[in-house]
C-alpha cells in the first residue's frame, strides 16, 4: 500500500484578509489546495478556494462578524476538506522576528515572545497569534513553524538598524527591522532560476509593491537596506499607510485634534497614503482610472511614483551602482504605467525600459541597450513559507 504524501498547509494572516495553501511536501511546484477569506471585519467577507485535483473553484458567504470567529470559520472549513489528515505542519507568515534569522517551530516560549511584541505591530501580529493559537488548541498534534518577514533583513550592517533616538531605545528593540522579507527570499530565488546565480548576487533593488510596499537594497544576496523601518508602517507612501512621515506630525496631531494614541495608529494605518491623500480609494487600479478627472487620484499616484523613484536613488547610492530592478506585487506585477513613472527620470542610474515589453508585463522590461536590466516576477510568499518549513522539518 503506497502511503500518501505528507502535505504541509501555509497560513498567511492579515488585518483583513487570511491566505492559505497546501503544498505536497518536497514539491512546491503546484497546490493541492488554495484559497484565501477577504473583506474580514466588513459586510461579505467570503472564503475562495480553489481545489485543483477536482477542477473546482468556488467561493462561500463566510458568517462571522469577527477576526477570531473567522479563524474558527477557516478551520472548521478546512477540517472537512479530505486533504486535511495529511497535513503534517503549519507554516505561518510572522510578520515581527525579531531577532530571529530563520522558520522556527512554535513552542509555548516562542508564543511568550510574541504576544510580548504585539504592540510593535498591531495590525498584523495579534490576528497572527490567533491563528497559531487556535490550531494550538485544536490540533496539538499539528507541528506550527513561524516564518519571520523580518529575518531577511537580519543582515542589514548595523547603520542601517539603528534609529536616531536614545541609545536606550536600541537596547529595548526599537529599530530597523524591515518587512516583506519572505517576499524578498523568493524573488531573489526566483532572480537567481531565470537570469542565473550571478545576475542574483549583484547589485539588486527589489520593488515589492502593493497595499503594503517597500523596497530592498540586496548585494551578494544579502539585505544590506529596506524602506520599511521599525514597523511595516514606513517607508513608501502606501494603500493606507504614509511611509516615513515627520515625527513632529504626530505630535501636532496628537496635540491640535486631541488624538488618542490608538486613533493615531488607526489614523496611519488605515486612513492615510493613498486613500488619504485621493479621498476616494486605497487601490492604485481604481486611482489609475480617476486620475484624468480627479486631482486628488492624480496627486495619490504621482506621490507615489514620486517617493519609490526617491528610494530606488537612494538605494542605488548604498549599493554603489545598480545591475537589477525587480518590480512584483500586486502594484509592481500589473501596473505598467506605474513602472514607467517610477523608472522616467532614472536614465543617469542606467535604466532604459522598453515600452512595447513593459505594456505586456513581459519578465524582462528594459531595452537591450539597457545597463541595468528591469524585470518583472510575481512573488509567492505561499510557496516561501512551505519552502522554509520542508528545510526545518529536514533538520
Amino acid at each position: 500500500m503506497i502511503t500518501p504524501t505528507k502535505q504541509i498547509l501555509t497560513v498567511n494572516g492579515g488585518s483583513s484578509s487570511i491566505k492559505f495553501a497546501v503544498f505536497k511536501e518536497g514539491d512546491f511546484s503546484s497546490r493541492s489546495l488554495y484559497g484565501h477569506i477577504n473583506r474580514i471585519g466588513l459586510p461579505g467577507t467570503t472564503l475562495t478556494f480553489t481545489d485543483p485535483g477536482i477542477h473546482q473553484s468556488s467561493s462561500i458567504p463566510v458568517n462571522a462578524i469577527s477576526g477570531s470567529s473567522v479563524v474558527d470559520f477557516l478551520i472548521d472549513w478546512l477540517e472537512k476538506q479530505p486533504i486535511f489528515d495529511r497535513i503534517r505542519a503549519v507554516g505561518h507568515r510572522i510578520v515581527q522576528g525579531m531577532e530571529h534569522q530563520g522558520p522556527a517551530y512554535i513552542t509555548q516560549e516562542l508564543v511568550n515572545e510574541l504576544h510580548r511584541i504585539c504592540a510593535y505591530d498591531p495590525d498584523h501580529l495579534p490576528s497572527e497569534m490567533k491563528l497559531i493559537e487556535t490550531f494550538q488548541k485544536r490540533h496539538p498534534h499539528l507541528l506550527q513553524v513561524a516564518c519571520f518577514d523580518t529575518a531577511f533583513h537580519r543582515t542589514m550592517p548595523r547603520v542601517a538598524q539603528l534609529l536616531p533616538i536614545p541609545r536606550r531605545f536600541d537596547a529595548k528593540g526599537i529599530r530597523r527591522y524591515g518587512f516583506h522579507g519572505l517576499s524578498y527570499a523568493y524573488l531573489l530565488g526566483e532572480l537567481g532560476r531565470v537570469a542565473g546565480l550571478e545576475a542574483a548576487r549583484n547589485r539588486l533593488i527589489l520593488a515589492h509593491l502593493g497595499s503594503g510596499a517597500s523596497l530592498s537594497a540586496v548585494r551578494d544576496g544579502r539585505s544590506i537596506d529596506t524602506s520599511m523601518g521599525f514597523t511595516p508602517t514606513g517607508g513608501l507612501p502606501m494603500g493606507t499607510r504614509p511611509g516615513d512621515l515627520d515625527p513632529g506630525v504626530a505630535w501636532y496631531l496628537m496635540q491640535s485634534e486631541s488624538l488618542t494614541p490608538q486613533q493615531f495608529n488607526h489614523l496611519i494605518n488605515h486612513e492615510s497614503g493613498l486613500l488619504g491623500v485621493s479621498e476616494t480609494s486605497s487601490d492604485m487600479n481604481d486611482l489609475l482610472k480617476q486620475q484624468s478627472g480627479d486631482s486628488r487620484a492624480a496627486e495619490a499616484v504621482e506621490l507615489f511614483c514620486y517617493q519609490t523613484r526617491k528610494w530606488v536613488g537612494a538605494f542605488t547610492a548604498a549599493l554603489g551602482g545598480l545591475d537589477t530592478l525587480v518590480f512584483s506585487g500586486g502594484i509592481g506585477e500589473n501596473a505598467p504605467e506605474v513602472r514607467t513613472r517610477i523608472c522616467n527620470g532614472l536614465n543617469f542610474l542606467g535604466i532604459d525600459l522598453d515600452q512595447q515589453r513593459n505594456a505586456a508585463n513581459s519578465p524582462v522590461i528594459s531595452t537591450d541597450e539597457s545597463r541595468v536590466a528591469v524585470r518583472v516576477i510575481p512573488t509567492n510568499e505561499e510557496v516561501m513559507i512551505a519552502q522554509l518549513v520542508s528545510q526545518l522539518l529536514k533538520d
